[in-house]
């Protein structure tokens, strides 16, 4: 054989594969798609902060905003899986011990962050380093790049054991702390611990009495749980003293308001493993006496504590607590006069913010929204026994409260749920009216007449606000839709009516709107989600945002005029505020404070 037929049969034979030739596509490492993971981490950035730019107002905007990044994590883990080029070895590798990761922390994890922490914390900061780790490394042809994507992702994972969660802000924000710190409620049990209760001995029982049956402010939103009080008008000349608290005191969690009466100012909190009704010395901020009962009731987005008002009437003191505790009180001492639980009475477990109806007392009635299976959904209990008088068909749901009104001529009670308007009759629950108008969010406002004739319904979340008119004839109650206003916005905080116009929040931002069309006047100011009072008399709008600034406002459709603001307490601030005279009185769950403001000459 020629040398030249010797090199063409060489070339002709099979070539025997190297080593690195061998290596099948499952097992020889290439550089990793990078731009699926890019394009999930800008959703997950969209979905977690574009809906707070643009204000959550829809039950949908808010799904997205607590599940977006975490459905756009489970994204960059499918690509992982399916569509980045790793090797077998190392997809099981790093799906392992991401796996792994996320078990492990929720076994380690704070309880307070369980629930939507998880979801907008817990898995997005996880599977969102893993991504981001993955496209910085994506060019390494190493297995090392395994180790250093997954131990990012341990390290997001692992984020949410050293944190815990204090709820949620109004704008879906979670309110985060480093763990090992004492939250707000540990260090007021802590220096409470042993103290004992002020007697309020300048007062007989006598003027006590005397200021019982006249309170100055004896329930939710005052008198007609509208929001409004008259007989004030402020000075918009703060200085630097108003700032200055006639006294400051750390308070239990709960997101109720205040009653007053005198001296007497009545709250209710959590205190550790118990709810408690306190009552404190308006003048100085010292508690006078205390009620507990063992109760603790807590969710991840509002937090620990009662979310209802306690209500002055006839000299007796009504509560509910969150776990549905219905009890009247004696207001000089707090001892317990009678107690019924809503759980028992209306067959049903606390809806998921707790049972949030301030007591409405009528007569002889004390009637709270209950949500219970058939004619079980609003109560009303006899204010001298505690027995059920009567029980007529609700909503299962709603945050709103039993109110008063006076439409189309006659005394109702308006009863405002998931469902529909309901209109009772105060003596024996007589069903007057069912307007439908469902939500699949919650409800948490007042309905509000408007000119003797119509309704005010507002709910936000998708559903915006509509104006209904209310007719009766020979008594055949109905109601028509005036005009509905999707875009509207007031979520849970109330709005308050003056001389044909409705202000209040929309959504974070403060508006005035009209209430013959519901047409936007102005929208301006930024207060969070706060809390508005109304100086009827004066037409100003006291306002508390959700930072727990004060702030006056002028009461005019033309434009937003700020008149005085001054930075009262610290903290999320959800409660209503309380005027009386030229005493303010504000809480939220960590504090309460006085101030006094300068009344017009």
């Amino acid at each position: 054989m020629t040398e030249n037929q010797q090199a063409e049969t060489e070339a002709n034979q099979p070539v025997e594969p190297q080593e690195d030739d061998a290596v099948s596509s499952d097992t020889k490492l290439q550089p990793l798609r990078s731009w699926p993971p890019i394009l999930f981490l800008i959703g997950m950035l969209l979905t977690r902060f574009l809906t707070r730019a643009i204000e959550v107002n829809s039950t949908l905007m808010l799904m997205v905003a607590i599940f977006g990044p975490m459905v756009f994590g489970g994204f960059i883990l499918l690509w992982w899986l399916f569509a980045s080029r790793a090797t077998v070895k190392e997809k099981i590798v790093g799906t392992a011990v991401v796996v792994l990761a996320a078990i492990t922390t929720m076994f380690l994890i704070d309880p307070s962050m369980k629930g939507p922490a998880v979801m907008s914390i817990t898995v997005p900061m996880g599977l969102g380093l893993f991504g981001l780790a993955a496209v910085l490394v994506s060019k390494m042809l190493s297995f090392k790049r395994t180790v250093i994507i997954t131990a990012c992702s341990v390290i997001g994972f692992g984020f949410s054991t050293l944190v815990r969660s204090d709820g949620m802000w109004g704008h879906y924000e979670m309110d985060l702390a480093w763990r090992w710190t004492s939250n707000a409620e540990d260090s007021f049990l802590a220096k409470n611990k042993g103290q004992s209760p002020s007697d309020l001995n300048r007062l007989t029982d006598t003027e006590l009495d005397q200021q019982l049956i006249d309170p100055a402010w004896p329930a939710f939103r005052g008198n007609q749980r509208d929001g409004v009080l008259s007989g004030v008008t402020l000075s918009d000349k703060w200085t630097n003293e108003v700032s200055t608290p006639l006294w400051k005191i750390a308070i239990g969690p709960g997101w109720s308001s205040f009653a007053i009466a005198g001296d007497l100012l009545f709250t209710q909190e959590q205190r550790g493993d118990h709810e408690a009704i306190v009552c404190y010395d308006a003048r100085s901020g010292n508690e006078i006496w205390k009620q507990q009962i063992q109760s603790r009731f807590y969710e991840p987005m509002g937090g620990a504590g009662p979310r209802a008002t306690p209500t002055l009437a006839d000299g007796q003191l009504y509560v509910m607590g969150a776990k549905g505790h219905l009890i009247r009180l004696d207001p000089k001492t707090g001892k317990i006069i009678w107690q019924q639980d809503i759980r028992e009475v209306a067959g049903r477990e606390p809806p998921m913010w707790g049972f949030c109806s301030s007591p409405l007392v009528v007569d002889s009635l004390a009637i709270v929204h209950a949500g219970g299976n058939g004619d079980k959904g609003v109560l009303a209990f006899d204010t001298e026994t505690g027995d059920l008088k009567w029980s007529a068909s609700s909503g299962d749901h709603s945050y709103s409260s039993p109110v008063l009104l006076t439409i189309a001529g006659q005394s109702v009670i308006a009863m405002l749920t998931n469902k529909e308007l309901n209109l009772f009759n105060p003596a024996d629950g007589t069903v007057l009216l069912n307007y439908e108008c469902a939500v699949d969010g919650f409800r948490a406002l007042q309905p509000q007449v408007i000119e003797d004739d119509s309704i005010l319904i507002a709910t936000g979340m998708g559903k915006g606000v509509q104006r209904v008119r209310v007719t009766n004839m020979d008594g055949k109650w109905a109601a028509e839709q005036v005009w509905i206003a999707l875009g509207l916005k007031p979520d849970f905080s109330d709005y308050v009516i003056h001389e044909g116009y409705a202000y209040g929040f929309d959504g974070s931002i403060f508006l005035c709107f009209d209430l013959k069309d519901g047409k936007r006047k102005w929208k301006r100011g930024r207060y969070g989600k706060g809390q508005v009072l109304l100086l009827g008399d004066s037409g100003q709008l006291l306002v508390i945002s959700e930072q727990g600034e004060v702030v006056l406002l002028k009461a005019d459709p033309k434009t937003h005029t700020e008149l005085a603001r001054f930075q009262s307490i610290d903290g999320k601030t959800w409660n209503h505020p309380v005027l009386r005279g030229d005493q303010l009185f504000v809480r939220n769950a960590e504090q309460a404070a006085s101030f006094r403001l300068p009344l017009a000459k």
